[in-house]
């Protein structure tokens, strides 16, 4: 299997990360603007979550630009994992973004001073976000399962985030102008919890992946038994792997009749390998022959 995507699906994703970068920005100063005139502390907060996504969209286009990077003399694995890190920094970010959220809604709340209803404008900009981001996730998880790039999905689902945060920001602007003012901050804190959940979800899994976390067990087995059913492989043990981004290092040994030549050893682990890299998301392959 070709651990990279075409052009074309590569220029797709290049593009989707663009779109979400002209959304964001869109959204963003349309949220600030209307939040700090309309007296909304949700609708503020909802432009921070979309101003660290923003963030994140920079952070993404960069990643992709030097993820697909050929090996060189100091990365002799290539460069996948930058995509990982930037899943890390994407988590981080949004971790902290998420409680800065919370502090300043919690204070809000419990500063004891009466609130003010808020404009209906801001009602009007929380439905936009919540239809735009709604559409920005369908079609960026669209394009990131064609090219199967966990950090794509991440920020796909960043998007889908944002229509979560959306909703709620647009019911506590609902509630509030309907008498109950106390409903904008909630909805500002229930968005800071929303916002440092997802980021510590996805801080969480690239910490592990940089630590060389294993493939799951179904696709381990697979490798197993693609393994088990070359022509000359007799058995297999020491199969271990580690996940390099959305692809996998896998080293194991194989069990071989040890009567054959060094070259008919030789030709049956190459075999192996191709066929577990044709069929499996798999980097490469380091094989060490057993003679049985």
């Amino acid at each position: 299997m070709n651990p990279h995507p075409s052009p074309s699906l590569q220029l797709a994703a290049q593009r989707s990360l663009w779109l979400s970068v002209a959304v964001n920005v869109v959204l963003t100063v349309l949220q600030i603007v209307t939040g700090l005139w309309a007296g909304s502390q949700a609708l503020v907060a909802d432009a921070l979550h979309s101003l660290s996504d923003l963030i994140a969209d920079f952070v993404a286009l960069l990643a992709r630009r030097h993820s697909h990077k050929a090996p060189d003399d100091d990365h002799h694995y290539g460069h996948q994992r930058y995509e990982t890190a930037a899943s890390l920094a994407l988590g981080l970010l949004l971790l902290g973004a998420g409680a800065s959220m919370l502090l300043g809604a919690g204070s809000k709340i419990t500063s004891g001073t009466p609130l003010a209803p808020v404009h209906q404008a801001a009602l009007w900009v929380a439905l936009l976000t919540l239809l735009s981001k709604e559409l920005l996730f369908r079609y960026m998880l669209k394009i990131a399962s064609e090219v199967k790039s966990s950090m794509l999905v991440a920020n796909a689902w960043h998007a889908r985030a944002d229509a979560a945060s959306s909703l709620v920001v647009a019911l506590g602007i609902a509630g509030n102008l309907a008498g109950y003012t106390w409903l904008d901050p909630l909805a500002a804190a229930l968005v800071g919890f929303m916002v440092g959940k997802t980021g510590w979800g996805f801080a969480w899994d690239a910490l592990h992946d940089l630590m060389d976390r294993a493939a799951d067990a179904d696709t381990v087995a697979a490798i197993r038994a693609t393994l088990l059913a070359t022509p000359g492989v007799q058995g297999v043990h020491d199969l271990r792997t580690r996940r390099m981004a959305d692809q996998i290092q896998v080293d194991v040994h194989l069990e071989i009749d040890g009567n054959l030549t060094v070259h008919q050893g030789h030709d049956i682990a190459a075999a192996a390998r191709l066929r577990v890299m044709s069929s499996q998301p798999v980097l490469d392959v380091m094989t060490h022959i057993d003679p049985v």
